[in-house]
């Protein structure tokens, strides 16, 4: 009894450590910590009534187990941030890792038949696989729940799942590997292909983030190459303009010479405010002084145009700035989309988009602000508007964010008085 006690609770600890070490808590460290001891005193004392207490009841194993999974997998849920499917996989995986240093003690006991052993065998088991798992995947894991890249984490729920309920058969109920020895190899060989399938799983949630990035930079790139493209048709529009006006210029020129001659000074004013005007109309448009910037800018303003909404921007972007140029363009890129998109079906007086965009050594802000008329729900942990499809955020609003957590910005929104604003600072 003492053994079997003293093998559960070595288990329950490592559970609650992977539990803290892995999934990214919306509490404080003394908070999670203390919500953590509070589990593993639960899962302890239900382990006294299937173990002390009651201990040839199969009803009260069965019930009690499934009253410890359910323990567990609220614990996770509780503790994460974000409380989604991911934190499910999170506190699903981590029953799965201590079931392999609950199998390791068996084995080790059935070999050995000295409990001493067995208990330092599966204590040994526990802690060499999460030093391993510590050192190599959780910042990767942990970087994954913050993203939205893969939508389909409940099928991935799958795997620790259908992997915990074959360890529970083949090693544990109704039949212990004490009851069927045989079964050790089988459990062996099942235990490398978990960890084979969790490799698999990972390098496809990896595949999958590598292909929304990818489909960023494309996005961003073909925004860029339309930037470039309105560029060379405004500057061949305005060198094909400005010859006309020099070649009109002589008639000008006579005419001015015929006013002053009669003394129509007037006549004189309205000609030189003419070629003036026509001299403004072909200047080159520049929103800001940094080229990238600048280029989707471009792009941007003749969307609005297309749509009539109305864009009235205070644009200061210096020529060098501090942070990534592409990944500044495509956040501004997504801001202003997402902003066109709200307003476009509305009518003219409402189709309009403020901005104020400042870049330079010590600082960058982006203010952007419109109007609404579907109410905007936000997200209770990150304040950001979530997706109007469904689901949290969308790709353009993450990218948006990925680029606020890369610079250490912050980012506020809010509605007021009908007007939806949304603010990225960051001080360098």
């Amino acid at each position: 009894m003492y053994y079997n006690n003293m093998y559960y609770m070595i288990s329950h600890i490592f559970l609650m450590l992977f539990l803290y070490l892995f999934i990214a808590c919306r509490y404080s460290r003394r908070k999670t910590a203390v919500i953590c001891v509070l589990a593993f005193v639960t899962l302890c004392v239900t382990d006294c009534m299937k173990l002390n207490a009651f201990p040839d009841s199969d009803g009260c194993y069965t019930f009690v187990t499934i009253f410890q999974i359910f323990v567990v997998q609220f614990t996770g849920l509780f503790l994460s941030q974000k409380r989604d499917s991911k934190a499910l996989f999170a506190g699903l995986s981590a029953s799965n890792y201590v079931i392999v240093g609950s199998v390791a003690a068996t084995v080790f006991d059935i070999w050995t038949g000295n409990a001493a052993v067995s208990l330092a065998g599966s204590f040994a088991v526990h802690a060499g696989i999460l030093f391993i798992l510590y050192r190599r995947t959780r910042e990767i894991w942990l970087k994954f729940q913050f993203k939205e890249s893969v939508k389909n984490w409940w099928e991935l729920c799958l795997i620790p799942v259908l992997f915990y309920c074959s360890f529970s058969y083949f090693a544990f109920f109704p039949n212990t590997l004490y009851d069927i020895p045989e079964n050790i190899i089988g459990v062996m060989v099942l235990i490398a292909t978990m960890l084979t399938s969790y490799v698999v799983a990972f390098r496809y949630v990896e595949s999958e983030s590598d292909r929304a990035d990818t489909y960023w930079k494309n996005v961003m790139f073909e925004a860029y190459i339309k930037g470039l493209e309105n560029q060379y048709y405004s500057v061949e529009q305005s060198e094909k303009n400005l010859h006309i006006l020099r070649h009109d210029m002589r008639h000008y020129s006579n005419m001015i010479d015929a006013f002053l001659e009669q003394g129509e000074y007037g006549e004189i004013k309205r000609v030189t405010a003419h070629i003036n005007t026509v001299a403004d109309e072909n200047k080159i448009k520049k929103y800001c002084e940094n080229l990238i910037v600048n280029t989707i800018l471009s792009h941007v303003m003749e969307k609005a145009d297309s749509l009539n909404v109305v864009v009235r921007g205070d644009i200061v972007v210096a020529k060098e700035i501090p942070v990534n140029g592409y990944e500044f363009a495509l956040v501004l890129a997504n801001l202003f989309e997402n902003a066109m998109d709200c307003v476009r079906d509305f009518e003219n007086e409402r189709k309009f988009v403020d901005v104020k965009i400042r870049c330079e050594d010590d600082h960058l802000l982006i203010h952007m602000k419109n109007e609404y008329d579907t109410e905007i729900v936000f997200d209770s942990y990150t304040g950001l508007p979530k997706s109007r499809k469904g689901g949290n955020h969308g790709w353009g609003m993450q990218s948006v964010q990925a680029f606020s957590d890369k610079i250490g910005g912050e980012i506020t929104c809010y509605c007021e008085s009908g007007i939806f604003h949304i603010m990225l600072f960051a001080r360098f």
